[in-house]
């Protein structure tokens, strides 16, 4: 009988065998998801011997983590900001960067008492994170994905916040001027989805086609919201890792002022904020 030490070691050079990036890490998620357990608490249980009944959950995740099934949809769950929110192949999985994105926004709209909609919402975690943060401020969430407005509302009833959502391509059709309107679109060109790594492959095909350059989704927001912000209303965007410059240009041509382009923690310039006017 192998203890927990020898299943992570045999897990760990198996995933690294198959390309998986954080093999070690990989395992000990998987691990833990099998046992009932919360991570860290393996450090405390090398020793304890598992028979086949756990072992064999285990072999099987771990076998589809490596041919590409990605993490959080093994786990069911992704964590963002600090919340366990709900992952599956119906919307995008949330990445860390797009916590960045949901601070600046909070920084600067502590005071909001809304609307505030987020385009394009996936499976809700950016709408559902600033709906907890600023329980003043409703919160609308668009989606042209039913099946991603579907698994954005369960988050929604699992954090226990009421959201307004609406299955829409980019705006509501609801004529309401918002204070703050937050997207994260699709920004991958459509050539490029080919060479996206196995995992990114997962998500789903509308969540990451933006078109020919990229950018088709975000000019068409940019083209449509002026008339959905209010007076002194402010848009924010995260953008792909070139698109930067290329955006704030396009915000200009919109008659968008103020703009700022804000860099993650690896230095890419990937967020912008502008108002209309």
């Amino acid at each position: 009988m192998m203890t927990v030490l020898e299943v992570l070691t045999a897990a760990n050079e198996y995933l690294t065998r198959s390309g998986v990036e954080n093999p070690r890490l990989n395992a000990e998620h998987l691990l833990a998801h099998v046992l009932g357990k919360k991570r860290l608490d393996l450090y405390l249980q090398f020793d304890r011997p598992l028979g086949d009944r756990e072992r064999s959950p285990l072999r099987e995740l771990v076998r589809r983590r490596a041919s590409g099934v990605p993490l959080q949809h093994l786990l069911g769950t992704v964590e963002f900001h600090g919340r366990t929110f709900l992952s599956d192949p119906r919307g995008l999985i949330a990445r860390p960067e797009t916590e960045q994105l949901v601070e600046w926004v909070l920084a600067e709209n502590r005071e909001c008492t809304g609307p505030l909609l987020d385009v394009g919402t996936g499976s809700g975690v950016i709408a559902i994170t600033l709906a907890l943060a600023l329980p003043s401020c409703p919160v609308w969430a668009t989606d042209i994905s039913s099946d991603a407005l579907a698994l954005a509302r369960e988050n929604a009833e699992k954090h226990g916040t009421a959201l307004h959502f609406s299955q829409a391509d980019l705006l509501p059709a609801h004529p309401l001027q918002f204070a703050v309107i937050v997207a994260n679109l699709p920004y991958i060109p459509t050539g490029q989805i080919p060479e996206l790594s196995r995992e990114v492959q997962h998500d789903p095909a509308t969540a990451l086609d933006g078109g020919p350059d990229g950018l088709r989704l975000i000019e068409r927001l940019l083209a449509d919201s002026p008339e959905r912000l209010l007076p002194g209303g402010a848009m924010y965007l995260e953008v792909g890792h070139d698109q930067g410059e290329r955006v704030r240009l396009m915000l200009e041509s919109a008659n968008f002022r103020d703009i700022r382009l804000r860099s993650d923690y690896q230095g890419v310039q990937r967020f912008l904020s502008a108002k209309h006017g």
